[in-house]
């Protein structure tokens, strides 16, 4: 399934990564899947940070990746379920932590790593990719994969 919409930035520095996040996670709404790639270290963690930041979670909440516990949640305007997908090496053991269930609960599920797994995500979502350029910079990038998430696109840039 290709997108339908598409849109990029270059950011120089993890607050600008972060402050992307933000302006996303405040367009957020329950039922929504956010899908995060990306290599090591390209940002997939702050970017989280800042769209839960958006999203309404506390000050008080360090958003930390979940990569041992596999998710974490936070409270914001509604439940934001933060997957990490690092360390599974098959999808029976995503089927195994309740994946599918926490969406179809009526909080916010985004998911680090999710391309590891695209047969468990569903088609309906914002894929968020974040590439690490040559000069050390990222090149991010937001696909929504239905018009619902048309939303992310206003005024994003």
């Amino acid at each position: 399934m290709q997108p339908l919409v598409v849109q990029r930035c270059l950011t120089t520095q993890a607050d600008e990564t972060r402050a992307l996040g933000i302006r996303l996670g405040q367009r957020a709404r329950a039922g929504d899947c956010v899908a995060c790639c990306g290599a090591l270290g390209a940002g997939k963690t702050t970017f989280v940070q800042g769209f839960a930041e958006g999203y309404g979670v506390g000050a008080n909440d360090y958003v930390r990746s979940p990569t041992f516990a596999l998710v974490h949640t936070y409270y914001g305007r509604t439940p934001l379920y933060h997957f990490d997908f690092y360390r599974l090496v098959c999808f029976t053991e995503v089927q195994d932590i309740g994946f599918e269930e926490y969406l179809d609960t009526r909080g916010v599920v985004i998911a680090e790593w999710a391309d590891k797994f695209p047969q468990l995500l569903p088609a309906e979502r914002l894929e968020v990719s974040i590439r690490i350029t040559a000069s050390g910079s990222r090149c991010v990038q937001w696909m929504a994969y239905d018009l619902l998430y048309g939303r992310y696109f206003l005024q994003a840039d």
